[in-house]
C-alpha cells in the first residue's frame, strides 16, 4: 500500500512539474544575437518597445513576438534600362542593406517580416532607370564612378523612407545590348582602318620626298660631271673608265669561278710559246 501511494504522489509530482515546466515556457521567448524582437498584443496591437537580445517574458495566449534579423544582409537587383541615347544596357546592383532597429515596430506595421522583399527590388529599378536615362551608353564606362555616386545617393534616400539603411551600393555588372557591341566593334575596326590608310599615306608621302631628293642628288651629281667635263675635257670620262676597271679586276680576282682567257690565237693557257714551236 505504502509503495503504491508513493508511486502515485510521484507521479503527481512529476505531472505538476511538467505543466508548470511547460507553462513557463509558454512565457518565455529568446533573441537570438543579431536580431530583434516586436511584440503582437491582441489588446493593443504592436507594441512600441523592442525587445533585445536574451530571454524575455510574454503573457501567452495575447503575446506574440516577431523576430528581425538586423545584421547587414546582401541583396542583387538587376535591371534592363534605356540610356540617354536610346541604348540598352543591362545593369546589376549589389547592395548592403539592413532595418533601421529603432523603426521596427513601424516597419513591421507598414511592410512586415519581409521588407526588403518588398521595398529593394522596386526602389532599385526605379532608381538605376532614373540615373542611367541621364548618361549616354559610352558615358557608363568612361564616367563610371559618377554613375555608381547618383545611384547610391539616390538610393540610400529612397530606402530612408522605408526606415531601411544601405551600407553600400556597387554597380557589379554592367553590359550593353548585341546592337550596340555590335557598332562599338565596328567602330573601333573603322579606326584601326583610318589608322592603316593614315600610316598608307604617311608612308607613300615619305617615299615621294625621297624620290624627289634622291632626284636632285643625281641631277645635281650630273652637273657637276657635266661641268667637269666640260672645263676638263674627256680626261675625266678616263679617269672613271680606270676606276672601274680596277674594280671589275678587282672582284674578278677573288672569285675562284672565274677563268682568264688571253687575247689572240694562244688558247694554251700556261704553255712557253717557244716550247710549242
Amino acid at each position: 500500500m505504502a509503495a503504491g501511494r508513493l508511486a502515485e504522489l510521484v507521479t503527481r509530482v512529476a505531472i505538476g512539474l511538467g505543466a508548470a515546466s511547460a507553462a513557463l515556457n509558454t512565457t518565455l521567448y529568446t533573441v537570438d544575437g543579431g536580431h530583434r524582437a516586436v511584440l503582437f498584443d491582441r489588446f493593443r496591437g504592436v507594441l512600441d518597445d523592442t525587445a533585445g537580445e536574451g530571454t524575455h517574458f510574454l503573457i501567452p495566449l495575447l503575446q506574440y513576438p516577431y523576430i528581425f534579423d538586423i545584421r547587414t544582409r546582401p541583396r542583387t537587383i538587376s535591371t534592363v534600362t534605356g540610356t540617354k541615347d536610346l541604348q540598352m544596357v543591362n545593369l546589376t546592383l549589389r547592395v548592403l542593406s539592413r532595418p533601421d532597429e529603432s523603426r521596427l515596430p513601424m516597419i513591421f506595421k507598414t511592410l512586415g517580416v519581409d521588407y526588403d522583399e518588398r521595398v529593394l527590388p522596386s526602389i532599385g529599378n526605379e532608381v538605376l532607370k532614373a540615373v542611367v536615362a541621364q548618361f549616354n551608353a559610352d558615358q557608363l564606362l568612361t564616367e563610371r564612378p559618377q554613375v555608381s555616386a547618383m545611384v547610391r545617393e539616390a538610393l540610400v534616400t529612397r530606402a530612408k523612407d522605408f526606415n531601411l539603411l544601405l551600407d553600400d551600393v556597387a554597380i557589379t555588372h554592367l553590359s550593353y545590348g548585341p546592337d550596340f557591341s555590335r557598332a562599338v566593334e565596328q567602330k573601333q575596326v573603322a579606326q584601326q582602318e583610318a589608322e592603316r590608310s593614315r600610316f598608307v599615306v604617311a608612308k607613300s608621302e615619305q617615299e615621294r620626298r625621297a624620290a624627289i631628293i634622291r632626284a636632285e642628288g643625281e641631277s645635281e651629281a650630273a652637273k657637276l660631271i657635266s661641268d667637269a667635263t666640260a672645263s676638263s675635257g674627256a680626261g675625266l670620262i678616263e679617269l672613271r673608265r680606270i676606276e672601274a676597271s680596277r674594280e671589275i679586276a678587282g672582284t674578278l680576282s677573288k672569285s675562284r669561278n672565274v677563268v682568264y682567257l688571253p687575247s689572240g690565237n694562244n688558247m694554251l693557257l700556261g704553255v712557253n710559246p717557244n716550247m710549242a714551236q
